[in-house]
């Protein structure tokens, strides 16, 4: 599903942030993004959902090789993938129901399908009294889990999560870390970028680590077992 060949990575002229970045994720894997505050996690992540596209290599996703893709095209790929942003990204003008609606209404599905999958998910992530709030009226925790169910209610085929369990309690936390697992079963690829060791101990999925803009792998046995080459 994704493919990273000896991809380098830069702001305008500023320096190389990710160097000679190798990988492969097969569909259906699952794995944890981890390394130190400036490592390049967020700069990768923004990569795999097309932010940005790399500055030298190449980068395929779903057998496309990105790099050479309109800009219609990158939107269809989108499409299929899930977000989690560090800092939700979501539309204040927008009731909590409607902001998780988004991703429906743009595939354009019925709307009692949206309003029977949208009220269901955000009772399950415990929002569904606060359907109707905006989001500046929400703590930083029911922001974050919006924007958590936003992410999965079109079922992508990507998920790609920075730091989603960070201003969650650890009840609320396991229960989205399961929900992330049960998507996975049906063949949802995961990448989550957190520095929580206790998660990833827990839930023992590989890891992909960086440092100073370069990847490592430590191998961890875990429900997936994925082999990624080992750059640096």
């Amino acid at each position: 599903m994704i493919k990273f060949d000896n991809v380098g990575f830069r702001y305008e002229t500023g320096p190389e942030i990710l160097s000679d970045i190798s990988f492969e994720l097969a569909a259906g894997s699952y794995h944890f993004l981890t390394g130190p505050s400036g490592a390049g996690k967020t700069s990768l992540m923004s990569l795999m959902y097309l932010g940005h596209r790399p500055t030298r290599g190449s980068l395929h996703m779903f057998e496309h090789n990105v790099g050479f893709l309109p800009r219609e095209r990158l939107f269809e790929i989108r499409q299929k993938i899930g977000i989690v942003f560090q800092d939700f990204r979501l539309m204040n003008h927008l009731t909590a129901f409607d902001n998780v609606a988004l991703p429906l209404r743009i595939l354009k599905r019925p709307e009692k399908e949206i309003r029977n999958n949208v009220t269901e998910l955000l009772d399950w992530v415990g929002l569904g009294e606060s359907k109707d709030r905006l989001p500046p009226t929400l703590s930083g925790g029911q922001q974050q889990r919006i924007a958590i169910a936003r992410a999965i209610i079109a079922r992508p085929r990507l998920l790609l999560a920075d730091e989603p369990t960070g201003n969650l309690d650890d009840t609320i936390g396991f229960r989205l870390m399961g929900l992330f697992d049960q998507l996975n079963k049906m063949g949802t690829t995961i990448v989550i970028a957190t520095h929580n060791t206790h998660i990833m101990e827990l839930f023992g999925h590989p890891r992909l680590i960086l440092a100073h803009g370069r990847l490592t792998q430590e191998t961890r046995q875990g429900p997936i077992t994925q082999k990624i080459r080992n750059v640096s």
